[in-house]
């Protein structure tokens, strides 16, 4: 349960933060996500891996590096996370958001680009052997999202995260289409990039 707790605390903290500074305007918003994702993997990564991401623990999972009973408690703890977040941001700010519109293909390409990096930094960072024992990888993986929400943000939402895309749409920053647009993108980067590390490293590194 620690584990589930934690992953719980770390997804909320993300979600809640997106959430709040997008319908705040904060101009510096890409910065507290990728910072608030960084300070939460550096807090609990050492209890659950610091996923908060359910496409970050498929491909954990498929790497090999969780197992496999705890994928699903994982996915619910994040996704829950995910509801009572965005459900706070919605008492919080209860002006009604208007739901931004993405081009549906530009969409599903930078949204899998982004899940794939931000999972490839995470495998490659955090449970590798190379690099085991780090003191760099919550910024390393902060950073990365920081990197994604600037640069795409503005195509698809910058979500790279099945649980932040449940979020935004309960916020009604994102129609059910770019919800599925998410999952179906986000889950699939997840899982590429843990076929690209196998693809990439000798068994046991």
């Amino acid at each position: 349960m620690k584990k589930y707790l934690v992953e719980f605390i770390g997804t909320f903290f993300l979600v809640f933060t997106v959430g709040a500074a997008v319908r705040s305007g904060a101009a510096l918003a890409p910065v507290a996500i990728g910072s608030i994702l960084m300070v939460m993997i550096f807090a609990g990564g050492h209890i659950s891996g610091g996923h908060f991401n359910p496409a970050v623990t498929l491909a954990v999972w498929l790497r090999g590096k969780c197992d496999a009973k705890d994928v699903v408690p994982y996915w619910i703890a994040q996704l829950l996370a995910g509801l009572v977040a965005a459900l706070l941001v919605v008492a919080i700010f209860a002006k009604p958001a208007l739901a931004a519109l993405h081009p549906t293909w530009a969409s599903l390409v930078v949204e899998f680009l982004f899940t794939f990096a931000l999972a490839w930094v995470v495998l490659n960072s955090a449970t590798a052997k190379g690099t085991a024992g780090n003191s760099f990888y919550g910024l390393a993986i902060g950073f990365t999202v920081l990197a994604g929400a600037v640069s795409v943000g503005g195509v698809s939402g910058g979500a790279f995260n099945p649980a932040v895309g449940l979020g935004v749409f309960i916020m009604g920053l994102a129609n059910l289409h770019q919800l599925g647009v998410y999952l179906v993108a986000e889950l699939l980067g997840g899982a590429v990039a843990a076929m690209a590390f196998k693809a990439t490293h000798e068994v046991g590194e």
